[in-house]
């Protein structure tokens, strides 16, 4: 929430300073996901957190202001009925599950996600350590990722990852909710999965099997011809149309691995406009379009979290107070999303209205694009 950053939302809602959801990509990324303990007194320490958050990323990043350190803070369901109640972002509720023979998109536990970006990982891992300091006690770790660039914007499967990102005006308003929710304009919703990947047995496929799966050429990032592209390719299965238009997402996947464990993965985080876009990606991409008809990355690329966030307003983050009143129980929020049968979406998982899915290289909308 620099500066810098703050200035790079363009077209954001003025009522409101957007969190820097659409800022420029960077080489380093730390995504913690965090659950709150379940005692009272864990409420607090998360309530200061949030509205000294900017004040701590400009500490962090005056040591170093080419970094580009930047933070985004984003709640689940659970956490923001816990926190603050009513009103409610109107689309916020648990991941919904896909489930389809050996397919599985999980929900894991996810109460709080801190992206934290920037061109250097000493300024990531310096931020993380400080916000995990503020929040000892109260919150307990449920996964934590440390991204990397590699080479030229490619995932360990060797493809170009978020080609078709939208950019300037038009990220804002593939990412920004405007009058379809005004209490809560400015703000976005992110999804995020952390996906293991096969390497041994993706590098078995000869190239032009691995292009047909992933919709795009290899060497050079360009789209195969439709005449050519299978219905199942990625970024065929990750197009979301509705009356005729393209919805896109944003994505900042981001590799990540241990090659001394042979843990080789991929961190898809998307964020969007409404989940709805990413939800019928997901769907599409494991379930199938139509059913049957799913993602071949799949039989490489396994899904092991899945959580679901509101991302507020920085405006709205540094108005909270750590000694606000505890919100009355609510009993119409919706709770966890089980997984369906085979073949089935999740019970809860109604079929997006928006037509396709696009994720890429787990990103939402293509796997590559």
């Amino acid at each position: 929430m620099t500066s810098d950053l703050i200035g790079a939302q363009a077209s954001a809602p003025a009522e409101a300073v957007s969190q820097p959801v659409s800022a420029p990509l960077t080489s380093a990324a730390i995504f913690l996901v965090v659950t709150i303990n379940p005692d009272e007194e864990s409420r607090a320490p998360v309530l200061s957190m949030c509205a000294d958050l900017s004040a701590l990323v400009r500490s962090v990043g005056f040591r170093s202001p080419e970094g580009t350190l930047s933070c985004i803070m984003g709640f689940g369901s659970d956490a923001w009925d816990r926190l603050f109640g009513s009103p409610r972002p109107a689309e916020l509720h648990p991941f919904r599950e896909f489930r389809s023979g050996g397919r599985h998109a999980v929900s894991t536990p996810g109460d709080l996600i801190f992206h934290i970006r920037a061109r250097r990982m000493d300024l990531c891992f310096e931020l993380a350590t400080q916000i995990a300091a503020r929040l000892k006690g109260a919150v307990t770790t449920a996964d934590e990722v440390h991204g990397f660039r590699y080479f030229d914007e490619r995932d360990l499967l060797g493809f170009v990852d978020g080609t078709e990102n939208p950019t300037g005006s038009a990220a804002a308003d593939a990412v920004f909710i405007r009058d379809e929710d005004p209490a809560f304009a400015g703000g976005s919703y992110v999804i995020v999965q952390k996906y293991l990947h096969d390497l041994d047995a993706w590098n078995r496929l000869p190239t032009e099997a691995q292009e047909k799966i992933i919709g795009r050429t290899k060497v050079s990032d360009i789209e195969l011809d439709d005449s050519v592209k299978p219905t199942s390719a990625h970024n065929a299965l990750t197009t979301i149309e509705e009356n005729g238009r393209e919805i896109k997402i944003l994505r900042d996947n981001m590799p990540f691995g241990r090659p001394g464990h042979g843990e080789f993965g991929t961190y898809f985080i998307g964020y969007s406009r409404s989940p709805r876009t990413t939800e019928q990606m997901l769907e599409n991409m494991f379930i199938g379009r139509p059913a049957g008809n799913y993602d071949r990355i799949l039989d490489f690329s396994t899904a092991v979290t899945g959580s679901l966030f509101f991302i507020p307003t920085a405006t709205f983050l540094d108005n909270v107070s750590a000694d606000q009143p505890a919100p009355a129980p609510s009993s119409g929020t919706e709770k966890g999303a089980t997984a369906s049968k085979p073949g089935e979406t999740s019970a809860s998982a109604a079929p997006s209205k928006n037509g396709s899915l696009g994720v890429g290289s787990l990103k939402g909308e293509d796997f590559h694009e």
